[in-house]
């Protein structure tokens, strides 16, 4: 049997390049040789989106159609929305019983959040406790393998926390769950922070040419190199490190014209806006298609739930077993 895994993404806004490069292209190579289950994560949404949820089913759909256009197939994969498996749920409801405060308070990611967003109120019972559904959506599969950056190592050790604690208390249920560490490029939001939906400064995948454009007008440069004759730091410039990934064969002589002031930064912008454009414009029509048959991405989602449901629902009999109830 293949290894299986399970990974997501919560729909609080259009996917970004972040998201292709971070994870979707990776979960593209893996559905060969892995047994994938990928999660629209919408109770993870609303533990933040909880003011103004009336956008998410809109993302919810624009999520599967980016999936989808960028290599996720649903005849390899499940591809579902976590509402519509409702063990998900109940499987967190039992670790929450048992889940010690101090591991959740003490979450890197937790403490990040509340210091980084301003915009919402994160100071919630359901905020505190995500790390626990988030434990709950890898081990209803028994995934033993999620793939992720080397940030988000300490979910998994989490994860294999309450997965320990509860084979110690019920006897043994849940496999091991190993971090499959991915090498995620670096690409910085348009202003040089974190690329993020609640920064306001990344690309959309399904963003128009010219939005893109206007996009890559507003990026962050060289801080050093105010006039045009002045030398530039490629290394140091976020424009540069688009070109390394999107268009490596051009990366070279940008570096030399870059270094050597041969061209302003104005212009350099305007170039790699057009190369993103056209790097993203085959997954931007087949994004486009989708969305006008909407009736196909409910019907995909509708079959993943289904494959979701079947082994989950096996994972839960045995849990409900475990700790006594009928």
């Amino acid at each position: 049997m293949k290894n299986r895994i399970l990974s997501g993404m919560r729909p609080t806004g259009p996917l970004h390049l972040g998201h292709l490069f971070g994870a979707l292209s990776n979960w593209v190579r893996l559905q060969d040789d892995y047994e994938c289950f990928f999660m629209i994560a919408d109770w993870h949404a609303l533990m933040s989106e909880y003011e103004n949820p009336k956008k998410m089913p809109g993302y919810i759909l624009e999520c599967a159609a980016d999936w989808i256009a960028s290599g996720i197939n649903p005849e390899k994969s499940a591809v579902f929305v976590q509402s519509q498996v409702k063990e998900h749920l109940e499987l967190y409801m039992i670790f929450s019983d048992f889940v010690p405060l101090g591991w959740l308070e003490r979450c890197p990611t937790y403490k990040e959040q509340l210091r980084e967003v301003k915009t919402r109120d994160l100071h919630t019972y359901g905020f505190l406790g995500y790390p626990v559904l988030q434990a709950a959506d890898i081990l209803i599969y028994k995934a033993n393998t999620v793939p992720v950056g080397k940030d988000q190592v300490p979910h998994i050790e989490l994860t294999n926390d309450i997965a320990g604690k509860f084979n110690g208390l019920y006897g043994s249920v849940f496999p091991e769950v190993r971090p499959l560490l991915t090498e995620i490029p670096k690409l910085l939001g348009i202003d040089g922070r974190k690329m993020s939906k609640s920064y306001d400064n990344s690309i959309a995948l399904g963003d128009a040419e010219e939005t893109i454009k206007k996009k890559c007008s507003q990026m962050f440069t060289d801080p050093k190199r105010i006039k045009l004759t002045d030398k530039g730091h490629p290394d140091k410039c976020n424009v540069y490190s688009y070109y390394s990934l999107f268009k490596k064969e051009y990366a070279k002589e940008v570096y030399d014209y870059c270094a050597h002031a041969r061209v302003g930064c104005t212009e350099c912008k305007r170039n790699i806006g057009g190369v993103i454009s056209d790097y993203l414009a085959d997954a931007r029509r087949e994004r486009e298609g989708l969305l006008r048959d909407k009736d196909k991405i409910y019907s995909i989602l509708a079959e993943g739930a289904k494959k979701a449901q079947k082994a989950a629902a096996e994972t839960m009999a045995e849990v409900r077993k475990a700790v006594g109830l009928i």
